[in-house]
């Protein structure tokens, strides 16, 4: 369903998230790149990449992008440049072990049948001491400012979605908020897949959150290795 839910979207699918953010995003997902505390040049990957803003910002940076999507359609309409894309499923990545310096993903947890089985994998890829972030959705803690991004999201956001592109997705797309594990239960399931030094940090007063982490383990000599490409 989701798969399908995003093949549909696809065509005007960065026309609707600009709107739906007020165009905030992009400067979530630079901080989020930030976040990940690498080296230029370091190989990451942007996971459930849809159109590729991630992996455009991850070029941009100087690094050696990657995305990959179960959405052949999002992938169709990708504008990430030059960067190699994959169809591939989150639970299932077609790298070797430790191919990875980094993963990334954008606004993607809540869509993961198997969040836990998606971060094991991620934890799989990533050399020892590759560093994972993750940008989503939050709830305010203020009560003003919760109640009127409850308004935006549950309300503006699906208007905006019927009017300009599928109804149906962006009615689902707020309700899927309720597949978001609390913020314990989510640092726990990334630790046990693999990581340390979890951490959650707010942006925007709370409407976004990233989460951290480091794949357990000491950094190999080695350059990472990628296959699939």
């Amino acid at each position: 369903m989701v798969r399908s839910m995003f093949d549909t979207i696809a065509p005007r699918y960065d026309l609707v998230n600009r709107l739906m953010t007020l165009g905030l995003d992009q400067g979530w997902r630079r901080r989020t790149i930030g976040m990940l505390l690498l080296a230029p040049t370091s190989l990451v990957l942007d996971l459930a990449c849809g159109t590729g803003d991630f992996t455009r910002e991850l070029a941009a940076a100087g690094f050696r992008a990657v995305g990959a999507d179960l959405s052949f359609g999002m992938l169709a309409a990708s504008r990430a440049g030059g960067a190699p894309l994959l169809e591939a499923d989150g639970a299932a990545l077609p790298f070797v072990d430790g191919a990875l310096d980094g993963v990334v993903s954008g606004f993607a947890l809540r869509n993961f049948a198997d969040l836990a089985g998606v971060l094991a994998e991620c934890g799989r890829v990533l050399r020892p001491g590759g560093r994972l972030a993750l940008l989503e959705v939050d709830s305010p803690a203020s009560p003003l400012l919760r109640l009127g991004h409850r308004v935006w999201f549950n309300a503006v956001v699906p208007r905006l979605g019927a009017l300009l592109s599928d109804g149906a997705a962006y009615r689902y797309l707020p309700r899927s908020v309720a597949y978001l594990p609390s913020r314990a239960d989510l640092l726990a399931t990334v630790t046990a897949a693999g990581f340390t030094d979890a951490r959650h940090h707010e942006l925007s007063g709370g409407i976004t959150q990233v989460v951290t982490a480091t794949r357990t383990g000491a950094r190999p000599l080695s350059a990472p290795a990628v296959t699939g490409l």
